[in-house]
C-alpha cells in the first residue's frame, strides 16, 4: 500500500501520523514552514478528551511531561466576587487530567515523538495541487517536487490549502466578534494554586494561570471590531498592553496589574469555520481546523483535533476502502464538532445589554461521554452510527 500523505505538521497532522502508524499504515507529513517554528506566544489547554485521545496513540506521557496539570476552574465577576469553582474534567485520573502548555510546546512534543518512531516529517513543502487518480493521489509542491500516496489528509489549519482544492466553494473563516490578547507576566504579586485556572468575566473575558515558578500565563477575549492585517503587523506589544490595561483599570480585579507586568503581549482576531459542506472527495479529506474550527471560547480546538486523528485512523483501519472510512469518520464527527463551534460562538457573542461577551455558567466540556469513549478506545472496532430508516 502506498503511503498516506498528510499536509500540515501541526497538532492534527502529526497526531494523525502517530495514529495511522499504530493502525499499521505508513504516513509522511509535509509541512509548509521550512523550520520547526510555531507561534510560541500562545498557550492552550488540553482537556480530558484530548488527553484520552493521546492515550490511544501512546503519546499522553510525552505531552503530560511537556505541560502542567489543571484541576479546577474558579470564576469571578468584574467586581472580583467568586461566582463558581468547578472541577476540570476527569481531574482525579493523572492520565486524563487537563494540561496547559504552549502550542509550540505541544507541537514539538508530538513531532519529536513522531521522529522517534521513524515517521518522516518533510519541511518546506508548500502544497500547490492535488490530483486524484485511479488507485491513489498525487501532491505537487511549490519547490517543484511531487509525492504520490494512497490518500491525502489535509491537516493544514484554518487557512487550509486543501479545503478549497476539495471544494472551491468552501466557506472562508468567519470573524466571531472578538480580539484575543495573550501574554506572560512576571513579578505580579498575584498568588494562586498552580493547578487552578482563574477566570474573570468583566470588561473582558480574562483567564490566567499562576505557574509553579509564579509566572502568569494569561489571555483576554475582548468584543471589538476585527483588526485589519496592517494593524496586526504594525501594532507593537506596548500598544496592545496599554489598550488592554486601560480597559481593565476600572475593575477591582488583578487583571490590569497582570497585563501591566507582562513582558510579552500579542493580539489576534478570533475566527471560526462552521458548516463546511464537503470534508472529502474520493481520496482527499480535511480534518481539524481545516474542516471545522471553533472560536477559542471553549478551549477545545486542540482536543477536537486529537479526537479527529484517532477516529480517522480507526476508520481507515476498520473500513475496507477510503470512501467507506471517510464516510464513517464524517458521520461520527460532524455533529460533535458542530456542537462545539456553536457553543463557542455563543460564548463569544456580545451581550446586547452591555456589548461585552455574554456571561454564561462555567462548564467542563472535556469529559467524554460513553459513546465518545468507545469511539476513541483503540481496542473497540469503529462502525458508523446507526441510521433510523424512514417509512
Amino acid at each position: 500500500m502506498a503511503p498516506i500523505l498528510i499536509i500540515g505538521g501541526g497538532i492534527a497532522g502529526v497526531a494523525s501520523a502517530l495514529a495511522l502508524q499504530k493502525a499499521g499504515l505508513e504516513a509522511t507529513v509535509y509541512e509548509a514552514h521550512p523550520h520547526n517554528s510555531q507561534d510560541g506566544g500562545a498557550f492552550l489547554t488540553l482537556a480530558s478528551n484530548g488527553m484520552r485521545a493521546l492515550q490511544q496513540i501512546d503519546a499522553d506521557a510525552v505531552v503530560a511531561e511537556a505541560g502542567s496539570s489543571l484541576r479546577t476552574m474558579r470564576v469571578c465577576n468584574g467586581a472580583g466576587t467568586e461566582v463558581a469553582t468547578v472541577p476540570l474534567g476527569d481531574h482525579r485520573d493523572p492520565a486524563t487530567r487537563y494540561r496547559y502548555l504552549t502550542r509550540a510546546g505541544l507541537c514539538a512534543a508530538l513531532q519529536q515523538e513522531a521522529q522517534r518512531r521513524g515517521i518522516p516529517i518533510q519541511r518546506g513543502k508548500r502544497l500547490t495541487r492535488v490530483i486524484e487518480h485511479r488507485g491513489g493521489v498525487t501532491a505537487d509542491f511549490s519547490d517543484g517536487t511531487r509525492a504520490a500516496g494512497e490518500i491525502l489528509i489535509g491537516a493544514d489549519g484554518l487557512n487550509s490549502t486543501v479545503r478549497p482544492l476539495i471544494d472551491p466553494a468552501a466557506p472562508a473563516p468567519r470573524y466571531v466578534g472578538q480580539r484575543v490578547f495573550y501574554g506572560y507576566s512576571r513579578n505580579t504579586g498575584v498568588r494562586s494554586d498552580p493547578d487552578c485556572f482563574q477566570v474573570i468575566r468583566g470588561a473582558a473575558a480574562f483567564g490566567y494561570i499562576v505557574t509553579q515558578q509564579q509566572d502568569i500565563w494569561w489571555f483576554a477575549r475582548v468584543v471589538d471590531d476585527e483588526l485589519h492585517r496592517r494593524d496586526l503587523t504594525s501594532g507593537t506589544p506596548t500598544r496592545w498592553q496599554a489598550e488592554l490595561s486601560a480597559m481593565l483599570q476600572s475593575e477591582p480585579t488583578p487583571a490590569a496589574g497582570i497585563v501591566e507586568a507582562a513582558h510579552r503581549v500579542l493580539v489576534t482576531n478570533a475566527y471560526d469555520l462552521a458548516d463546511v459542506p464537503t470534508w472529502h472527495r474520493t481520496r482527499t479529506i480535511v480534518i481539524g481546523d481545516a474542516a471545522h474550527a471553533a472560536s477559542p471560547a471553549t478551549g477545545q480546538g486542540a482536543s477536537m483535533a486529537l479526537e479527529d486523528a484517532v477516529v480517522l485512523a480507526k476508520a481507515l483501519r476498520d473500513q475496507p476502502d477510503p470512501a467507506g472510512a471517510f464516510t464513517t469518520y464524517e458521520q461520527l464527527r460532524r455533529e460533535r464538532v458542530q456542537a462545539n463551534i456553536t457553543a463557542s460562538a455563543r460564548m463569544s457573542a456580545p451581550d446586547p445589554t452591555n456589548g461585552r461577551a455574554a456571561s454564561r455558567p462555567p462548564r467542563s466540556p472535556g469529559t467524554p461521554d460513553e459513546a465518545l469513549t468507545a469511539q476513541l478506545d483503540w481496542h473497540v472496532p469503529l462502525a458508523p452510527p446507526s441510521r433510523t430508516r424512514g417509512p
